[in-house]
């Protein structure tokens, strides 16, 4: 079994590296574990001021969870991975059977930031891209998928997501093996990637 862990900023193209390199894959191999499913449930908190918490900030995560999730697929026992929706702030009670495979990778903005689960990791991996960039797809994405406004998601990212990647995401980056700039667009680096998962469960299989 292969752990990868997969950080970066909000917007900085995670999830096609991860897309990437799970299509690039025999079907069924690769496990992903979204960090953002290991948010702290906030259905006590009154929803007038759920929009205020700061979901860019580790104090937001469920660590522990997390890592014993990982630990046990690690182990080979199958978990019940949360779920959390954006739209009400809360973890859902319906939850994700998930099966230990080859590969897992557990991908989020915070994911080399915790020690403890750093420590569970075989490849811990960097996605950087521009901050234009990155607030362009933020903008894209929170409008279509989270019904925010324009203008709310750059107050937001001027208030909260700029000052918690400068203070938390951008400095876990010294504790990745393998940056790739230019995100998703990164060709040569996801093929160095995949080239790496394969070379790795090839040699463990033997």
């Amino acid at each position: 079994m292969l752990i990868i862990g997969i950080a970066g900023g909000t917007g900085s193209g995670k999830t096609t590296v991860v897309r990437k390199i799970i299509e690039s894959l025999p079907e069924g191999e690769v496990v992903l574990l979204p960090q953002d499913s290991y948010y702290k449930d906030s259905s006590h908190v009154p929803v007038e001021e759920r929009q205020n918490i700061n979901f860019d900030h580790p104090d937001a995560f469920e660590w522990s969870l997390l890592s014993q999730h990982v630990t046990m697929l690690k182990e080979g026992k199958s978990i019940e991975q949360p779920t959390y929706s954006f739209l009400t702030c809360t973890r859902q009670q319906e939850t994700i059977h998930i099966e230990p495979r080859d590969v897992i990778i557990i991908e989020g903005i915070l994911a080399l930031c915790d020690k403890k689960l750093r420590n569970l990791m075989d490849l811990k991996v960097f996605v950087d891209a521009d901050s234009d960039e990155r607030l362009i797809r933020v903008i894209q994405r929170d409008v279509v998928e989270r019904g925010r406004t324009a203008e709310a998601v750059m107050e937001r990212y001027t208030r909260v997501l700029k000052p918690m990647h400068l203070q938390f995401i951008e400095p876990s980056k010294r504790y990745a093996d393998l940056i790739i700039p230019q995100g998703g667009n990164n060709k040569i680096a996801i093929n160095i990637l995949r080239m790496f998962i394969e070379k790795n469960l090839n040699l463990k299989n033997r």
